[in-house]
């Protein structure tokens, strides 16, 4: 089992072109959430890609206030850590989100980092001219990778539900995911190998199928 703690990673990109995302929505830099989403990245990387993980928790940003600056225009007019995001999120091959489960659903971070997507939103749905590039939409998938403290069925259906309609909207398709619960007894990712390796196995795979999509 490898394990990697660092927020970029990268190979040549002159020698490939494919970029992953990594999105961190936990507020803890080392905590579980972050090394699942660690061996995703390390797995798409070994597959060829070019990784890069954001950590919510460093961004300094304001929750949407809307304003509705961007029903006429491609960005928003709070200007923050967020204006470089967006070409970031509309440029991007495909996506990684991983977070715990907090309250039934995100954590507010995230949460308000997602709502701050009304960009791409107003430009998809309103004005008909989505930000991401045409020829990006058809291979974006995303990834999912989620960890609750609670061994109860239902405790990722909130939070499925909000990360379906924020890769919606950027045009991202819902690819997989990875689902822990019962982590108040599991503690310590480390402790399950399983999971830590199909972490890597699933963002090594979402990485692969980027080299296996059409020309």
């Amino acid at each position: 089992m490898r394990t990697i703690a660092v927020k970029w990673m990268g190979v040549d990109s002159s020698s490939m072109g494919f970029r992953i995302v990594g999105l961190l929505g936990s507020p803890l830099a080392g905590g579980n959430t972050a090394k699942l989403l660690d061996q995703a990245l390390l797995g798409a990387r070994d597959a060829g890609c070019e990784v890069e993980r954001i950590d919510v928790g460093d961004l300094v940003f304001r929750p949407c206030r809307e304003i509705f600056y961007c029903r006429e225009h491609g960005t928003c007019a709070m200007k923050d850590d967020m204006i470089p995001l967006f070409r970031t999120f509309a440029e991007l091959d495909s996506l990684i989100v991983a977070t715990p489960v907090m309250t039934m659903g995100i954590p507010g971070a995230l949460k308000s980092f997602m709502d701050r997507f009304q960009v791409f939103f107003m430009a998809k749905y309103m004005r008909n001219s989505p930000l991401v590039p045409e020829e990006k939409r058809a291979h974006r998938r995303g990834l999912y990778i989620g960890i609750a403290g609670m061994n109860v069925p239902y405790v990722f259906d909130g939070a499925k539900l909000t990360m379906k309609a924020f890769f919606s909207i950027i045009d991202v398709e819902y690819w997989d995911e990875l689902l822990t619960r019962d982590m108040d007894t599991i503690r310590d990712i480390t402790t399950r190998p399983d999971i830590m390796d199909e972490a890597y196995r699933k963002g090594f795979r979402l990485g692969e199928l980027l080299f296996e999509k059409d020309p």
